[in-house]
């Protein structure tokens, strides 16, 4: 049996803008997909602190050193810009292997730059 683990997270992203228009996916700056390892067009969930919004959808890299974090498509209709979000990516593991399993997590500013960042250790 595998079990979803939590992998990767950007903690309190301030959400950039919100583009209703959009097919779908959250844009995220790639530097900070890259920090945390999240890959474009992977299943994340982002949940809105500001309303307790949940969703699902994929990522999409966003212009490197931007600070972007754009709700795109049916998922801007639950974030405005200013609003705080936390990003989760999840992986699957057997019991065992999630007993020992350390997610990638970035705390950011306001300007969605990474101010902690806790890894694994290797």
């Amino acid at each position: 049996m595998l079990i979803s683990v939590l992998r990767a997270k950007i903690h309190r992203a301030t959400v950039t803008d919100a583009n209703l228009n959009y097919e779908g996916s959250l844009t995220i700056d790639q530097d900070l997909m890259e920090t945390v390892g999240i890959l474009p067009y992977e299943l994340i969930q982002v949940v809105n602190i500001n309303n307790g919004a949940r969703a699902e959808t994929y990522a999409i890299r966003g212009e490197r050193g931007s600070g972007d974090i754009i709700m795109n498509g049916a998922i801007a209709r639950l974030a405005q810009p200013g609003d705080l979000v936390i990003i989760c990516a999840y992986g699957f593991a057997t019991p065992d292997e999630a007993k020992n399993t350390e997610p990638t997590i970035a705390l950011v500013n306001a300007k969605n730059q990474v101010v902690k960042l806790s890894k694994p250790k290797q």
